[in-house]
């Protein structure tokens, strides 16, 4: 569980957060949503430590994170997998390769140990026998499972995934969701997934806070964001006539 008490940023004279508190917890996917400019992306990446909260406190499993320097982040961060919005996988790499990247960073692990965990992580995700290809010859969706198969190399206790649907198409789409609301579950992972897709939304969020002006605006499942009468999120969730009319049908 990640535990976020009264977390401020400030950029200059730009407060972007503005006290955020929550609880993100194991065995679910917690999304973050709102607009362009709300916070999400910023919150996460105080959350991983890419930013230094202004004011607050960041705890993974009772341990202040934000207390911490550099070398006694290191356990944890080992404990963190990591899906980029674009990927990010190396081009120069294999599919391989990229798995093993963080295996030969932070571990001892034998090479035929590596190839063993690369293997495993690269059927988890369905795509066995793609070692050795190179990302140029992958398809977006393609490459956002070789991205989530780095992610869980290290078995991570906690998953952080930035818009993991961006640039695929809807079908694409749903087997990501799918894939990581399955590895959450069966790992007990505490993943936290920054998002703009409502249909990653009502189809896996477990646990969704909404951000709006840099404030934790709403919080609750899929089941009850149907059913708010907050008036900023439904205009955010509930923007389309097409999303107003399957409301209507809930």
């Amino acid at each position: 569980m990640i535990q976020l008490k009264d977390i401020h940023k400030t950029f200059g004279e730009n407060h972007v957060l503005r006290g955020i508190s929550a609880e993100l917890k194991a065995g679910q996917n917690n999304l973050i949503i709102g607009g362009s400019g709300s916070g999400k992306t910023t919150l996460l990446k105080c959350i991983v430590g890419l930013h230094e909260p202004s004011q607050g406190q960041v705890t993974f499993d009772g341990q202040d994170f934000t207390a911490m320097d550099f070398e006694q982040r290191v356990p944890i961060r080992k404990q963190i997998g990591m899906l980029f919005q674009n990927s990010a996988l190396f081009d120069s790499m294999t599919v391989e390769q990229n798995i093993m990247f963080p295996l030969d960073l932070f571990t001892t692990m034998s090479r035929s140990e590596k190839q063993d965990r690369a293997n495993f992580c690269l059927e988890r995700v369905n795509l066995k026998d793609k070692n050795k290809l190179f990302p140029a010859e992958l398809s977006g969706g393609m490459k956002k499972r070789v991205g989530i198969a780095r992610a869980i190399a290290m078995e991570p206790k906690y998953l952080f995934v930035d818009e993991p649907n961006s640039g695929l198409d809807p079908k694409t789409s749903i087997v990501i969701d799918e894939l990581i609301d399955e590895l959450t579950k069966e790992y007990n992972i505490t993943t936290v997934i920054v998002t703009h897709d409502m249909n990653s939304v009502m189809g896996i969020g477990n646990h969704i806070i909404f951000l709006h002006q840099g404030q934790k605006w709403w919080e609750g499942s899929n089941h009850e964001i149907a059913h708010t009468d907050n008036q900023e999120l439904n205009d955010f969730v509930f923007a389309s006539k097409f999303t107003q009319a399957a409301r209507e049908k809930l």
